[in-house]
């Protein structure tokens, strides 16, 4: 039947009507949802693993029973997950084993815009790059028949434009192919010096015969017109360039990304006068047709940072605009924020007031950095804020160790937060950790975690205790606060940074936006105490502004936290039901 999906519920479909039986995965935007989608068909068990390291392993030891098997990240998660990948190259499987890894030309939700495509090159592993959600699924099923035929991993490569958008596809039933029994064999699998020498070879040889299949498959398609030039392509850019273009040019689809093929593209080239790559990012594409010999035109015509679009396309080939309205004013930007009533703001506030250098990690609490509060000083990835921290602190001394703290959610010190610790424990590193416990994964849409005490589907399971693992791994001053609390948090910070010991806070509140948490009347300002002061501006909350020179609160995004009225000296923030 057909059924309009979104590309990553088309990647979960492909994932159950392939046989998939594992799927394990760390959250990460754009590739969040091929989990959640997997995780509604009972065929298949699914997991939040700790990380991508920990999640590309599951599958491997799931391959390795000889299921089908597959992991999901985002780009920066496949760092993660890189040191298992470049060994898993030369293990091989046994029951075919998927990677999905998706991009974020544009950096909506990212850090970094790096290129996923480089690593499947690097790691010598095959990877498909579908254009929309038919392919979606048709090169996820693929996938696993490619990754048992040829004893390799398999990359299914999305970006954020695939991953979101919705288009047709047709379904048929899951295939469970029957799996190999389990057999020791320790010279493809354990991969100690001598044994690792005699993988290599094989993968060099997978290689070859990969770059051989990518010749004939029609993974890869030439699409000819009568045009004098020829434009070769992946993925969305495919879609981009078929909405400009049309059937009036020549276009060599390209749906296997690594390996390329060789003949192919000389064939291809030889049939046009010339040959531009339409491709985001990096000139993969242009790099290898480079090689080849073959003139093109690539990234003289298309930027390596963003994203491109059909009106991207259609300015570079000098194609006539559509026209659209222009905004002749400066519009004000609209930088996210933190929820009103965001559990971590209370906390930021009283780090910014008592100006406290701040690393900060990955999450929504990254949104502190924003203004007003501005209570951040560095940003790198997933648990760097403690591991900085140690760093800051032992090249700093006395200088810094009062002064400086790192900041931390549950979700992401699960990630990478606790191996930082233990080193700020081991090397005796004077530093203030603070563990920013809103009781779930939020930035990614509410994922649960080792902390929350509920698996994906919500079912109850192991909850892991912050404040006795923190003590378990050394530290002896532990600390929990409610950031609502200003006071508290205020005092509990100066004592702790006053200490010459390493030490852990944990600020505590679950994040206003879980169905459990039910908000409070809004509250009210009482126009006649106000001063105009500002200071319940200093938050950042969204439901507070300023109109007619006094304070203003919008009952329809307050959730009555209280914070604000800690800041008014005037008592003019009164609780709903007051007068």
């Amino acid at each position: 039947m057909k059924e309009l999906l979104i590309g990553n519920a088309a990647v979960a479909r492909g994932l159950y009507e392939a046989g998939c039986s594992i799927v394990s995965s760390y959250p990460g935007t754009p590739s969040t949802e091929i989990t959640e989608f997997a995780a509604k068909y009972d065929e298949i068990y699914c997991e939040w693993a700790p990380n991508e390291k920990v999640a590309m392993e599951v599958a491997f030891g799931a391959s390795l029973q000889g299921k089908r098997a597959c992991c999901c990240m985002k780009h920066v998660g496949l760092n993660v997950a890189a040191d298992p990948l470049f060994t898993l190259s030369y293990t091989g499987v046994t029951g075919g084993l998927v990677i999905c890894v998706a991009d974020d030309p544009g950096m909506h939700s990212s850090q970094n815009e790096q290129d996923s495509r480089h690593y499947a090159k690097a790691s010598k592993v095959p990877m498909l790059e579908p254009s929309d959600s038919a392919e979606a699924l048709e090169f996820t099923k693929f996938a696993f028949e490619l990754s048992e035929e040829f004893d390799t991993p398999v990359f299914i490569k999305m970006c954020t434009r695939v991953a979101h958008s919705q288009s047709i596809v047709e379904t048929s039933e899951r295939v469970v192919p029957e799996a190999p029994a389990y057999e020791k064999n320790p010279s493809k699998y354990i991969m100690i010096p001598a044994n690792a020498k005699k993988r290599h070879p094989f993968v060099e040889e997978r290689c070859r015969k990969l770059t051989a299949f990518a010749e004939e498959s029609t993974l890869n398609r030439a699409e000819y017109a009568e045009s004098d030039f020829g434009i070769i392509t992946v993925g969305t850019c495919y879609q981009y360039v078929k909405e400009v273009f049309g059937d009036d040019v020549s276009v060599l689809k390209i749906g296997m990304i690594n390996p390329l093929p060789v003949e192919l593209i000389k064939s291809f080239a030889e049939k046009v006068k010339k040959v531009y790559i339409v491709e985001e990012l990096d000139g993969f594409i242009e790099a290898h047709v480079k090689a080849l010999g073959i003139e093109c035109t690539g990234k003289e015509m298309f930027s390596n940072i963003g994203e491109l679009s059909q009106l991207a396309v259609a300015k570079a080939f000098g194609k006539e605009v559509p026209s659209h309205i222009e905004v002749e004013t400066a519009v004000p930007g609209r930088p996210p924020v933190m929820c009103a009533g965001c559990p971590h703001r209370g906390m930021y506030y009283v780090l910014a007031k008592n100006k406290i250098t701040v690393l900060g990690d990955i999450g929504c609490y990254t949104l502190g950095a924003q203004p007003p509060l501005s209570a951040l000083d560095s940003t790198l990835c997933m648990g760097a804020s403690v591991s900085g921290l140690h760093g800051f602190n032992k090249a700093g001394g006395k200088g810094t160790e009062g002064k400086t703290v790192c900041v931390i959610g549950d979700s992401t010190f699960m990630h990478s937060g606790i191996t930082g610790l233990v080193n700020i424990s081991y090397n005796a590193s004077n530093s203030t950790v603070i563990i920013l416990d809103n009781s779930i994964t939020g930035m990614t849409g509410h994922q649960q975690n080792p902390t929350t005490g509920y698996n994906i589907k919500g079912d109850p399971a192991a909850k892991i205790d912050l404040e006795t693992l923190c003590k378990a791994v050394g530290i002896n001053s532990v600390r929990v606060v409610d950031p609502y609390n200003l006071s508290e948090c205020d005092t509990v910070l100066k004592e702790e940074l006053q200490k010459e010991e390493p030490s852990v806070i944990i600020s505590r509140r679950p994040c206003v936006l879980l169905k459990s948490v039910k908000a409070k009347p809004a509250l009210k300002v009482d126009e006649d105490k106000c001063k105009s002061c500002k200071m319940c501006m200093k938050l950042g909350c969204p439901a507070i502004s300023m109109h007619g020179g006094k304070a203003s609160i919008d009952a329809t995004l307050c959730v009555g936290c209280g914070v604000c009225t800690q800041m008014c000296k005037f008592d003019a923030i009164k609780d709903g039901g007051e007068q």
